[in-house]
Protein backbone atom coordinates (compact mmCIF):
# COMPACT_ATOMS: atom_id res chain seq x y z
CA UNK A 1 0.00 0.00 0.00
CA UNK A 2 1.30 3.46 -0.93
CA UNK A 3 2.26 5.71 1.97
CA UNK A 4 0.25 8.94 2.18
CA UNK A 5 2.07 12.26 2.33
CA UNK A 6 0.29 14.93 4.38
CA UNK A 7 -0.61 18.26 2.78
CA UNK A 8 -1.09 20.01 6.12
CA UNK A 9 0.08 19.00 9.58
CA UNK A 10 -0.53 19.92 13.21
CA UNK A 11 2.18 21.70 15.17
CA UNK A 12 3.36 18.45 16.75
CA UNK A 13 3.45 16.57 13.45
CA UNK A 14 5.12 19.51 11.68
CA UNK A 15 7.89 19.43 14.28
CA UNK A 16 8.21 15.67 13.79
CA UNK A 17 8.43 16.08 10.01
CA UNK A 18 11.36 18.44 10.57
CA UNK A 19 12.89 16.13 13.20
CA UNK A 20 12.94 18.76 15.94
CA UNK A 21 11.34 19.24 19.35
CA UNK A 22 7.97 21.01 19.30
CA UNK A 23 9.29 23.84 21.49
CA UNK A 24 12.09 24.56 18.98
CA UNK A 25 9.59 24.43 16.11
CA UNK A 26 7.33 26.92 17.94
CA UNK A 27 10.27 29.24 18.60
CA UNK A 28 11.29 29.21 14.95
CA UNK A 29 7.73 29.97 13.84
CA UNK A 30 7.47 32.82 16.36
CA UNK A 31 10.82 34.25 15.18
CA UNK A 32 9.63 34.14 11.55
CA UNK A 33 12.25 31.58 10.49
CA UNK A 34 9.48 29.11 9.63
CA UNK A 35 6.05 29.89 8.17
CA UNK A 36 3.11 30.18 10.51
CA UNK A 37 -0.04 28.12 10.42
CA UNK A 38 -3.25 28.62 8.54
CA UNK A 39 -6.61 27.96 10.13
CA UNK A 40 -8.68 25.14 8.68
CA UNK A 41 -12.09 24.57 10.26
CA UNK A 42 -10.89 26.23 13.46
CA UNK A 43 -7.68 24.21 13.70
CA UNK A 44 -4.14 25.48 13.14
CA UNK A 45 -2.32 23.53 10.45
CA UNK A 46 1.03 24.03 8.71
CA UNK A 47 1.41 23.68 4.96
CA UNK A 48 3.96 20.89 4.52
CA UNK A 49 5.20 22.29 1.18
CA UNK A 50 5.84 25.71 2.78
CA UNK A 51 7.79 24.07 5.60
CA UNK A 52 9.90 22.14 3.09
CA UNK A 53 10.56 25.32 1.08
CA UNK A 54 11.61 27.20 4.22
CA UNK A 55 14.00 24.41 5.23
CA UNK A 56 15.53 24.54 1.75
CA UNK A 57 16.16 28.26 2.13
CA UNK A 58 13.26 29.53 0.06
CA UNK A 59 11.13 32.36 1.37
CA UNK A 60 7.86 31.06 2.82
CA UNK A 61 4.64 32.25 1.22
CA UNK A 62 2.29 34.51 3.14
CA UNK A 63 -0.09 32.89 5.56
CA UNK A 64 -3.81 33.10 5.00
CA UNK A 65 -6.61 32.08 7.28
CA UNK A 66 -8.74 29.45 5.60
CA UNK A 67 -12.28 29.33 6.83
CA UNK A 68 -14.00 26.21 5.54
Amino acid sequence: MKKLTPLFASEQNSARLLDMPRILFSSLVEAGALPGPCRIMGEERWDVDELAAAMRGKKPAGNEDLEL
